[in-house]
């Protein structure tokens, strides 16, 4: 038997084959999201589901088509982002994703919803987050006519496969939306109305990897937030083990039987009684790439193009580490707690300001942005982990990424087994779902 895991991701969208006894990938496919809507405002990060479940539909009805034994389905992708529904069920909005920076906009008395939440109710909450979202769309009065519920695109996806007319939302993507107690597993209804909106909106949460209905006749599970999916996905010893993501942006996640915040730091739900802690840099693998931009556009303007520009960045770094390193603060886009944060360079000699120490420097402070929050959670909750594994294709194609990541965490580097760790997390949860495999089989319990 065999289970499929799909997952929505802001760029692409990926589908993986897990042959079910040894929980090994036979087949992964990826596929290019594409479905960015251009809009006015420059800060509206907006998706069409649209174009988002035919590619799902194609992708997944092409799949069936060659394998005949899917046992199960599950679902992940992109978190933080809402799509507002009907009473039929039926999308009436865009996906307004997790990118979106209406939270971080004027609305009352020039302050946004996110510095207003944070006055009047004590709430520190982000841009992107749905809920967020939702209350910057009530207070201009754009809420799509006829709204009945929000949800998740990878928990509409699950609707659309089952014929669902109402969400039914993993606790994971709950939280996600913001405005949501972790402890208590209920969103912050009072807070909620007192900000102006319709608490009748929210979706039904469950704290289990439920199944929700079938597709063609194969059960599929209620979608899980990526960053869970990529843990379940990646992580075989969660005891002594923690994860690091390096893909766009940039996150360190540690599995704990205790609730624990910090500055930098959520408590996100996982399943049962646990949490994952998870830190996020917003620019991540973005700095580095921000780097080779700076490098391309200065060779395009002397009219040399095609060249592989990351290569040439290896061979450059290949030469040897400089001896007085620049001082580099990668929050090029930001922190979730001050958006309008940028970065720095530091520590510029005349000798120093090269390629390869500007290289260096961008790596390490990529890397100190992870450790930094790990720190917290390690010094909060006293840890003794051994182990740190890496996931993404920022650091996966970028030993040089890893051997500063292995440096800086003091602990030996392994990179996931599965590329798609999301989407194979997401098969893994609907193995979970299906009572053929158990948590502790699948990452050790605490």
């Amino acid at each position: 038997m065999r289970a499929l895991g799909l997952d929505i991701g802001t760029t692409t969208i990926s589908a993986v084959i897990v042959e079910m006894k040894g929980r090994k990938i036979e087949r992964a496919y990826t596929i290019a999201n594409e479905s960015f809507i251009r809009s006015g405002p420059e800060w509206e990060k907006i998706q069409n589901p649209d174009v988002i479940l035919k590619k799902v539909f194609k992708l997944l009805d092409e799949i069936l088509e060659e394998y005949q034994d899917i046992f199960v389905i599950g679902l992940t992708g992109q978190m933080h982002g809402i799509v507002y529904l009907d009473k039929n069920g039926k999308h009436i909005s865009p996906l307004y994703t997790w990118q979106d920076g209406r939270g971080n906009t004027p609305l009352k008395d020039d302050k946004s919803v996110c510095e207003i939440l944070e006055k009047e109710f004590g709430i520190k909450v982000s841009s992107g987050y749905g809920l967020v979202t939702h209350l910057y769309n009530c207070g201009k009065g754009i809420v799509p006519e006829g709204a009945a519920k929000i949800c998740t695109i990878m928990d509409y996806l699950g609707m659309r496969l089952t014929g669902r007319k109402t969400p039914l939302v993993h606790s994971s993507n709950a939280a996600s939306l913001g405005l949501y107690d972790v402890k208590k597993g209920v969103f912050l209804e009072d807070i909620l109305k007192k900000a102006g909106a319709d608490t009748g909106i929210l979706p039904e949460v469950t704290e289990s990897f439920d199944r929700i209905g079938t597709y063609r006749g194969i059960p599929v599970s209620a979608a899980i937030g990526d960053n869970q999916a990529s843990f379940l996905g990646s992580v075989e010893d969660a005891a002594d083990s923690i994860l690091v993501n390096v893909g766009t942006g940039g996150q360190i996640s540690v599995l704990s039987g205790e609730y624990f915040e910090a500055k930098g730091i959520e408590a996100r739900p996982f399943v049962g009684d646990t949490y994952l802690l998870a830190g996020s840099s917003l620019c991540g693998g973005r700095a580095y790439a921000a780097l080779e931009r700076f490098f391309r556009s200065y060779t395009e303007a002397l009219g040399v193009k095609g060249i592989d520009h990351y290569g040439v960045m290896e061979k450059i770094l290949e030469q040897g580490a400089v001896t007085e390193k620049l001082k580099v603060n990668t929050a090029f886009s930001g922190t979730r707690e001050k958006p309008g944060k940028r970065g720095s360079i530091k520590n510029i000699g005349t000798e120093n300001f090269m390629p390869r120490a500007l290289m260096e420097g961008v790596l390490e402070g990529m890397t100190a942005e992870l450790y930094k929050m790990y720190n917290r959670i390690e010094k909060g909750l006293h840890l003794s982990k051994s182990r740190i594994i890496a996931s993404g294709n920022g650091v996966r194609r970028n030993h040089y990424l890893q051997e500063v990541i292995s440096r800086k965490f003091h602990m030996k580097l392994q990179m996931a087994e599965h590329e798609e760790e999301a989407a194979y997390g997401a098969a893994v949860s609907g193995m979970i779902a299906s009572g053929e495999l158990t948590l502790k089989e699948a990452v050790g319990l605490l």
